[in-house]
């Protein structure tokens, strides 16, 4: 191979590039899963297996000034739960909730959403041992309990808000980050998603939220580990939240997770920064996948080793068809549309990541609120729900993610 790379230079370089392509997806799927297959055994709570009561918890909501779309998140906090709180940035109303406005005077480190997190921490009363955040249009599903662990994660399953291929795309993400319930065995859980994590409230004082940065829930996690040994455990429940009802902002939300996670990245030890980076690189260039098998069809034997890196590219090309699968049984969806979910890969993976190369390549510094829509909204495109049934989903039975498959290619059934 060294012969060959010397005495073809032009063409050694651009082998030498396919195969470290290669290489860093490749770590990356074989990490995927390690945390699946081995890792994971023991990481995935049911909603019954708890044991702190709903009583236990105090539930903050977290938003700007959506008042239509905190109404149906409340809404769907189980009765039980009696501390409920709502911090937004400006006054609005909301039934169920007792609301905060972060006053413009507040000052600290923190800055955007972590500002006003910092503020709750600080300002909002609390004698529960945990505190839930969500997102503001974070639907609670099948919410029984807790697990004793400092944060509990919670799963996530976006619901249809108009964008087809957001909508894919959203499936072909739950389908990769099964690899969450791997994360109680790493003393760095890799991410976290602040729409739905519980966190035990002295953990939450000691820790705080004081700190400059546009991804505050994987900081938090990241600072938390770094400063002492923290329990971490995932419940299955599949909180309901919204996909992104354009391509346009899901491409911006992808940018500001992947900027958030790089530059925090200091706060992991150097032996886990070789997995970060690769993962990144990864994820930002999966799309040049296929393009790999093509390179090693295309030119057979054009320099030694080849013969293997066909194979191999093929193998990583059908790890995003596996991602997708796994986001279909995630989804609930029926085996019988599991074939057309794994021919639509490429329409969701595609848009997927290219929010995470501009990312790598433009970081933005700034939190942007991903755009919402109102439940009424989410109602009218999801042909099998009605008026009404976000709010009132605990008593139909409608939204839940154990009430059998879903027969609908996009929205629910």
């Amino acid at each position: 191979m060294i012969e060959f790379l010397l005495s073809n230079p032009l063409v050694g370089t651009v082998v030498l590039g396919l195969w470290i392509a290669l290489v860093l997806y490749g770590l990356s799927a074989l990490w995927w899963l390690f945390e699946t297959v081995v890792l994971a055994r023991g990481g995935s709570v049911g909603p019954d297996d708890v044991e702190w009561d709903l009583s236990d918890v105090q539930v903050r909501v977290m938003t700007i000034d959506a008042e239509a779309v905190v109404q149906g998140t409340v809404a769907s906090i189980p009765d039980e739960i009696e501390d409920v709180h709502v911090v937004a940035e400006a006054p609005i109303d909301v039934d169920g909730a007792a609301v905060h406005v972060v006053p413009e005077s507040f000052e600290c480190a923190a800055t955007n959403k972590g500002r006003a997190v910092e503020w709750a921490r600080r300002n909002v009363p609390c004698s529960k041992e945990y505190v839930l955040y969500l997102d503001e249009d974070t639907i609670v599903t099948d919410f029984h309990g807790l697990q004793d662990a400092d944060v509990v994660q919670f799963t996530e399953k976006p619901l249809y808000t108009g964008s087809r291929i957001a909508y894919l795309s959203e499936v072909f993400r739950v389908g990769y980050q099964f690899e969450q319930f791997g994360f109680h065995r790493l003393r760095y859980p890799l991410y976290a998603w602040g729409g739905g994590v519980a966190i035990r409230k002295s953990l939450e004082d000691t820790i705080t939220w004081d700190r400059a940065t546009i991804t505050e829930d994987t900081n938090f996690i990241w600072k938390a580990a770094d400063q002492r040994d923290i329990s971490f455990a995932v419940l299955d429940t599949r909180f309901r939240n919204q996909a992104p009802p354009s391509i346009r902002s899901m491409i911006k939300q992808r940018r500001r997770w992947i900027s958030g996670t790089r530059a925090d990245g200091g706060l992991l030890p150097l032996r886990y920064r070789p997995l970060y980076h690769t993962r990144i690189v990864a994820w930002a260039l999966s799309p040049l996948v296929p393009f790999l098998v093509v390179a090693a069809v295309a030119f057979p034997g054009t320099a030694p080793g080849m013969g293997y890196y066909e194979l191999f590219s093929l193998a990583l090309l059908g790890m995003l068809f596996v991602y997708m699968l796994a986001g279909s049984f995630g989804y609930r969806k029926s085996p019988l549309l599991w074939p057309l979910y794994l021919a639509l890969t490429p329409v969701a993976f595609v848009p997927h990541s290219l929010g995470a190369l501009w990312g790598l390549l433009s970081p933005v510094e700034t939190f942007e609120v991903t755009e919402k829509v109102e439940p009424e909204t989410v109602e009218a495109v999801n042909d099998d729900l009605s008026e009404g049934d976000i709010a009132d989903h605990d008593g139909t039975g409608r939204l839940r993610d154990r009430s059998g498959f879903d027969s609908s290619l996009f929205g629910d059934d």
